[in-house]
């Protein structure tokens, strides 16, 4: 893609993703966004169009990212820490997804009115599946 994984570096604080390192990562967002922005702010195109330009933008941009996140140098150490900072996300995530079903079923239990965020169980179950076929993958393979 364009962006390279020499410019940026793995956030470590503060969420996923990368922060540029050098004046070239600062400069590729620079040249990525500043362009966006002026499209959006200019009122000479349909909202068509303007959508179509901002899903394209997006879809690059993330594809750019994962391309850069991807292909960034890890050593050990680094590798390590990142699974575990990971683990720990996932544990949390996965706690507040199902305090928040067990809180829904509760008050939908309690006023007698089904309402549940279909999207928390479906990414529970989600999780679930993807943990499943990697321990089944994993446990064949010699790491």
């Amino acid at each position: 893609m364009i962006g390279k994984s020499e410019w940026f570096q793995r956030r470590k604080y503060g969420g996923w993703g990368i922060s540029p390192r050098t004046w070239q990562g600062w400069f590729y967002l620079a040249i990525v966004l500043i362009p966006f922005f002026v499209f959006q702010a200019l009122p000479y195109w349909s909202l068509q169009l303007r959508f179509g330009v901002t899903c394209g933008w997006l879809l690059f941009l993330i594809f750019d990212a994962i391309h850069i996140m991807v292909t960034l140098p890890r050593d050990e150490r680094e590798h390590r820490v990142e699974s575990i900072a990971e683990r720990n996300a996932a544990w949390v995530m996965t706690f507040f997804m199902i305090a928040g079903i067990l809180y829904q079923l509760f008050r939908s239990v309690y006023f007698q009115d089904i309402q549940l965020d279909w999207f928390l169980v479906v990414a529970l179950f989600a999780g679930v599946i993807v943990k499943t076929i990697t321990n089944i993958v994993y446990n064949k393979k010699t790491l």
